[in-house]
């Protein structure tokens, strides 16, 4: 049970909650269809530095539009695609979370367009390939591989439990789900995230099918996650685990006047086995400091971050 976390203060906060809810004649207890669990994924399930998975495959494809028309490669986001520019990639997600979506904004332009047209299974097709064959520029160990031990063993821990997990994520739904399964035991349906409106069309041949569109349907953050869960669940969490701003929302309204929940915060403080940051957090430290949620130090609680 929980294997890669040390026996520190929030494993046991973790373990009790789980025997306080699922425990018969126990005063917290919850049916199992009211234990729902909800996750972010960037930071949270799986590495973020130094630039979130899904900005690398998104790139890409930006690479390929700058060789077909060069001139692109002068403007954002190409330009950092051509120089390779890891900061300014970064940057535009920190400042997100820190309140300026400026750069944020410059960059989903660009990647909005990047799979436009695109048939939904093609879409997750070169999605699940780009998982299977790309590595963390950092740390040198393929994507799927920098998937947080600790917090896979806690899906599995939760799922023996008779608890329902979802990601809830900043990134991409359609990114995810090739390998939510495999990689969380989620399966595809429960993998909520931002989205691109799709467009229903058929072929010359009247196939019919759904493409992507240029069109932002929702950006899954902030306060957006908190109804994204509502109209995709209908049913209040009882634990959320998230690690950056954008995750406030959805962990105070898990929490809010109900004992029977708990909040749990990923705090990338080691920075040794992966790279240790506190940009874009600052918001949601502050307030587990204020609330007494728990916090997993990478450092201090997880043995082992990533395994082979």
């Amino acid at each position: 049970m929980l294997p890669s976390w040390k026996d520190s203060p929030t494993r046991t906060a973790i373990v009790d909650f789980v025997q306080r809810v699922t425990a018969e004649g126990s005063p917290d207890h919850l049916p199992p269809e009211a234990r729902i669990a909800v996750f972010d994924n960037d930071g949270t399930l799986w590495c973020e530095q130094p630039f979130p998975i899904q900005t690398g495959f998104l790139f890409g494809k930006l690479a390929e539009q700058v060789k077909a028309d060069p001139l692109l490669g002068a403007k954002q986001p190409w330009k950092a695609v051509v120089e390779n520019d890891h900061a300014w990639l970064g940057n535009a997600i920190t400042k997100h979370y820190g309140g300026d979506d400026s750069d944020l904004k410059v960059m989903a332009a660009g990647l909005l367009s990047a799979y436009a047209g695109e048939r939904v299974e093609d879409f997750a097709a070169k999605a699940e390939a780009f998982l299977r064959n790309s590595e963390n520029p950092v740390l040198k160990r393929p994507n799927l591989k920098t998937a947080y031990a600790p917090m896979r063993e806690l899906l599995r821990y939760l799922a023996d439990n008779g608890f329902t997990s979802y990601i809830v994520s900043g990134g991409g739904r359609d990114f995810i789900r090739p390998i939510a399964r495999e990689l969380y035991g989620v399966p595809p349906e429960r993998v909520v995230g931002t989205s691109v409106e799709l467009e229903y069309r058929e072929d010359a041949e009247g196939r019919p099918g759904l493409y992507h569109t240029p069109k932002l349907e929702v950006f899954d953050d902030g306060p957006t996650k908190v109804a994204r869960i509502w109209s995709r669940i209908g049913a209040r969490p009882v634990f959320a685990a998230g690690n950056a701003n954008g995750d406030l929302p959805m962990l105070k309204a898990t929490t809010w006047d109900a004992p029977a929940s708990l909040a749990l915060v990923v705090h990338h403080d080691d920075g040794e086995r992966e790279p240790a940051y506190t940009a874009g957090a600052e918001k949601l430290l502050q307030a587990a400091n204020e609330n007494g949620w728990a916090v997993a130090s990478v450092k201090n609680d997880w043995t082992t971050v990533f395994v082979d």
